[in-house]
């Protein structure tokens, strides 16, 4: 009886274990899959963005013009080498301020007093911080496009991926593995900004360290040091908080400094470190030799690759490499099991490259490893293409608490990579495996139901081609098959039934059920549901808009401004919405009548949330 007993405990253990597990996968993949077509979709409006980012430095000019101010523009910091001390005299810093007072050259002090200071959440001065991009710059412009470093100056060489803004990350690193020094060198490998709220931070103490020891901690360019990345993925609005009376200004001089980070680090001729990945044309020659800091954003490709854009989505061979299309597979590509090199579609730039590409430029440039970031990995890390690839993704709790590990490499002078995990955690109280696991799945799948609102009319277009009788009802394939036609997420759709719509008694999914405890986080009566369902789906790129036209970060916006945009904006996108319906609606939203609208509410009201969370609270 004791040892039937235990098996039973053992079987319902591994089956819970199991269900979990299941659940873990299947709402990490609906994260990735939603963060690839967000990608997607801004590599679709990048030349919306761009524009905006021209308003944005048009206003700018304009600003300075009207106001008279004395403080010098980005332009004639970077072209005419202005010295530290003009920014030491045009911009005063109050007694009031008491976080660090930077000197140049700076010293380990100083990066230990930045390091205290934004522990204790405290801002580094406008001033301090456009001297330090001012001396960053002057740094990275001296280094090549691909550094070559040895393992013979230090024991060890420490390698991070993705931090994207998580400054809990970078301090546990340096807890746990010690401040970067001659004897502790450190390659941080690009997407040190967007998506956390303290990419500043992060670019601040990692530009500190860099310009104290230049030649024992080396950067990356990543996917996201990318100004035109930056108006979406938040690093663009954090600045513009963080430093309202000069974040233009820095903003600006980022843009270059961006542009000046190397491409690529090589150790002992052997480990090829990059930030995403590469192609079967990729060439490390050419790569070294090309000007990178003519290329300020890939999201905006110069005209000649413009012109040739067929070529980009379909990765036709040409006669001679092309600079836009080289850097664009280093910094977006992922690697693959199936050999070939074929389109990346899931993020719409770059390749998937396969073992065989891998190998390929190995034997080219005699090579053992490639260490590469840019993708989410649950234990913060993966090894594939036989051991040649490792994947390292350094920024933990990434989609939700709990939700993967961070990771870092220690390469000693055999190469033979050591893998170190942690999890940042706030909670004074650890949550167990089902309450995370729990936490990642609600967290998921409210991100997959405002991804299924925003596509209500084309979703029901879909199920109506399955229903020839006009039932209401489908069976389950088509129904899963309909999703993936119009989401195109590469979700397990038949899994995921259960959590999204109802089934009647004969087994066929009410395909109107998936709409059924959906509504608007504020309901509004002038709103037309397809203009509703517009609004929703563009919500990221309306955000943007808000930013470039909210000067002085009130966070309300005019009824004329926010018209005018708006209308750019649909006619960009070829969206078509009566002026009529949508003057309603914005009327509508300024609730007090003062011809201004609390653009935060604008956002919230057009949140998907659900009927039955509504009613429970």
């Amino acid at each position: 009886t004791v040892i039937r007993a235990a098996i039973l405990i053992q079987n319902w253990y591994r089956f819970t274990m199991a269900r979990l597990e299941m659940r873990r996968r299947y709402s990490l993949s609906i994260f990735q899959s939603i963060e690839y077509a967000d990608e997607q979709d801004q590599l679709q409006v990048g030349n919306l963005q761009f524009f905006l980012y021209n308003q944005l430095r048009y206003s700018q000019r304009t600003e300075v013009a009207q106001t008279k101010m004395s403080i010098p523009s980005v332009s004639q910091v970077v072209d005419e080498g202005l010295c530290l001390t003009e920014f030491e005299k045009k911009i005063d810093v109050p007694d009031s301020y008491y976080g660090p007072r930077l000197s140049f050259p700076l010293t380990v002090e100083d990066a230990n007093a930045l390091l205290h200071a934004f522990r204790n959440e405290q801002l580094l001065h406008a001033r301090y911080v456009l001297q330090l991009l001012c001396e960053t710059r002057k740094v990275l412009k001296e280094m090549p496009n691909i550094t070559h470093l040895s393992t013979s100056y230090s024991k060890e060489i420490t390698v991070c991926g993705d931090l994207h803004g998580n400054l809990d990350d970078l301090l546990l690193i340096f807890y746990k593995n010690g401040l970067p020094s001659e004897q502790n060198r450190y390659v941080f490998n690009g997407d040190f900004v967007d998506r956390g709220k303290n990419s500043m931070e992060i670019l601040i103490i990692l530009f500190a360290f860099l310009l104290i020891y230049p030649n024992d901690l080396h950067l990356n360019r990543g996917n996201h040091e990318d100004y035109i990345m930056n108006l979406r993925y938040g690093f663009t609005k954090e600045v513009s908080k963080k430093y309202k009376d000069h974040g233009k200004q820095i903003l600006c001089l980022l843009r270059d400094v961006f542009s000046w980070l190397p491409l690529a680090t090589i150790i002992d001729s052997k480990v090829l470190i990059l930030h995403g990945g590469i192609s079967d044309t990729t060439d490390l020659d050419f790569l070294n030799a090309l000007e990178r800091n003519k290329l300020k954003s890939l999201m905006r490709p110069p005209k000649s690759v413009r012109d040739r854009q067929d070529q980009v989505k379909e990765r036709i061979p040409t006669t001679r490499p092309i600079c836009y299309l080289q850097i664009l597979d280093i910094l977006w590509s992922d690697p693959r099991s199936q050999n070939g090199c074929t389109p990346n579609k899931s993020r719409g730039g770059g390749c998937y490259f396969g073992p065989d590409v891998t190998a390929k430029l190995f034997e080219r440039y005699n090579l053992k490893m490639l260490i590469r970031s840019h993708e989410f990995k649950p234990e913060g890390y993966e090894i594939s293409h036989d051991g040649k690839v490792i994947t390292i993704f350094s920024a933990s709790n990434y989609y939700e608490e709990g939700s993967n590990r961070g990771a870092y490499i220690k390469l000693n002078p055999e190469l033979i990579p050591r893998f170190v995990q942690y999890r940042v955690s706030k909670d004074t109280r650890r949550q167990n495996l089902r309450e995370r696991v729990g936490t990642i799945e609600s967290s998921a799948l409210k991100s997959l139901r405002e991804k299924i609102y925003a596509h209500r009319s084309e979703l029901t277009s879909a199920f109506a081609q399955y229903d020839l009788n006009g039932t209401g009802t489908i069976p389950v394939d088509d129904w899963a098959a309909a999703m993936e036609s119009v989401l195109q997420l590469e979700l397990p759709w038949r899994m995921l039934r259960s959590q999204l719509a109802q089934m009647n008694a004969d087994g066929e999914v009410d395909f109107m059920s998936c709409f059924y405890d959906l509504k608007l986080g504020q309901p509004i009566k002038e709103v037309q549901p397809a203009l509703a369902e517009t609004l929703c789906r563009y919500r990221k790129d309306l955000e943007i808009i808000f930013n470039i036209i909210d000067k002085d970060h009130s966070g309300l916006i005019s009824l004329e401004e926010f018209g005018r945009m708006w209308k750019l904006f649909a006619s960009h996108l070829g969206i078509d919405v009566h002026d009529e319906s949508f003057d309603k609606l914005v009327l509508s939203i300024d609730y007090n009548k003062d011809g201004h609208i609390d653009f935060n509410e604008f956002l919230e009201a057009f949140h998907v949330v659900r009927r039955l969370e509504k009613k429970a609270n």
